[in-house]
């Protein structure tokens, strides 16, 4: 089976064609090739019964790689099911208009931080509107810079609830199932960002993109302020389960899974996606050169230390008091922290058989052997033993 690990390890000895990448990308590029491989160390376990035994290569715990943050995936989104108000959901989707791409990938992190705090101005400076609701929602924000052919596309998913707290303490829910009038949204969103990066290269803390000058981005800035920007206030949710499932399958894990790798050679990948802008969703494939490929892949790469999933209003975490106020006012008890979710229940859970337990008389195996990582020189490689 394909595999972007496979993928990248052989980008690696090719540099990528000579592509100069931020250092963080090349080291999330390291780790991702090294995952589960003696490089990075490992464990023996045997069955005490001498049934057999299974080696075990460590993870490289990097959030974009695709094979290794099931569990803590899980364990947040149970978190966060523990949290949940029982009201109704709205998923707020924001778009930042292509245009900006450039300065984007100039400004990355600083663009990151301008598109989440205006996302949560607007939501809650109309929620807070007695027009439209006059209370302070709960929202999470999860940031998203890939569209489904992995090119950049900068965007948050948003979910709301369906009502708020008032400011004398009471809940107040959204009247007839309407959450905002998208126009009104828009705007407001389109005229605080642009007000944001426009302030960001005037006081010199955005940089302009290479080959450009500052009148020019300013001059695109005053184009984009007459434009329609996307923001889309999907249907009414009974519960925040599915959109808090779809926020969590890509807050790890990386731009593209395993199962979408159609097939690769040394000069191209091809690769599954959905087609939205011109067929309706329909399933299509796509071929890219090796390196675009790659190149695509690790521009979605978050910096060290940058949250690509917040919190807000009552879900924010210094807000407990508030969260269980609300809680109470719903008919919930107050926030409970999950049971600890290990690997071996994380795959119980799915009905998926503990890879701890021999195959043969389902004792749990013991380490007979730890070898430390190797980091330089050549892989060590351990033949897997098959149980008798």
């Amino acid at each position: 089976m394909a595999s972007l690990q496979q993928i990248i390890e052989h980008g690696l000895k090719t540099r990528f064609g000579g592509a100069s990448l931020p250092p963080h990308m090349w080291r999330a590029a390291q780790r991702i090739a090294v995952c589960r491989t003696s490089v990075l160390g490992g464990h023996v376990q045997a069955c005490p019964e001498g049934h057999g035994e299974r080696h075990w290569y460590n993870s490289c715990k990097h959030r974009s790689c695709p094979v290794c943050n099931y569990t803590s995936t899980e364990r947040w989104l149970d978190r966060q099911k523990m949290r949940v108000l029982d009201c109704d959901y709205y998923h707020v989707i924001i778009t930042v208009d292509s245009a900006l791409d450039r300065l984007w990938l100039a400004n990355a992190r600083a663009m990151t931080d301008m598109l989440f705090r205006v996302a949560r101005d607007t939501i809650f400076e109309l929620m807070g509107d007695p027009k439209f609701l006059g209370a302070e929602p709960g929202v999470i924000i999860a940031l998203h810079t890939w569209g489904q052919m992995q090119g950049l596309h900068p965007h948050v998913h948003c979910l709301v609830t369906g009502g708020g707290l008032t400011p004398d303490g009471a809940w107040r829910a959204v009247n007839n199932g309407f959450l905002l009038p998208g126009r009104v949204a828009r705007d407001l969103f389109r005229g605080k960002f642009l007000a944001m990066v426009r302030q960001g290269l005037v006081t010199g803390k955005l940089a302009v993109p290479a080959e450009e000058r500052l009148q020019q981005e300013l001059n695109l800035l005053n184009k984009l302020g007459r434009k329609k920007w996307n923001v889309c206030i999907r249907e009414r949710y009974a519960h925040a389960r599915g959109v808090l499932t779809y926020l969590g399958r890509y807050m790890r894990g990386g731009s593209i899974s395993n199962r979408r790798i159609v097939d690769w050679d040394d000069d191209t990948v091809r690769f599954r996606y959905k087609d939205y802008r011109e067929d309706g969703g329909k399933r299509k494939e796509m071929e890219l050169s090796l390196h675009d490929f790659v190149k695509r892949v690790l521009m979605h790469v978050p910096e060290p230390g940058q949250k690509v999933v917040r919190s807000y209003g009552i879900f924010a975490g210094s807000r407990r008091a508030d969260l269980n106020r609300c809680r109470e006012l719903l008919g919930q008890g107050p926030v409970e922290e999950p049971e600890f979710l290990g690997w071996q229940e994380c795959l119980a859970k799915f009905g998926d058989k503990d890879p701890s337990r021999c195959p043969v008389c389902g004792a749990r195996m013991i380490m007979r052997e730890v070898f430390r990582p190797e980091l330089r020189g050549g892989i060590r490689k351990f033949p897997l033993q098959a149980a008798a």
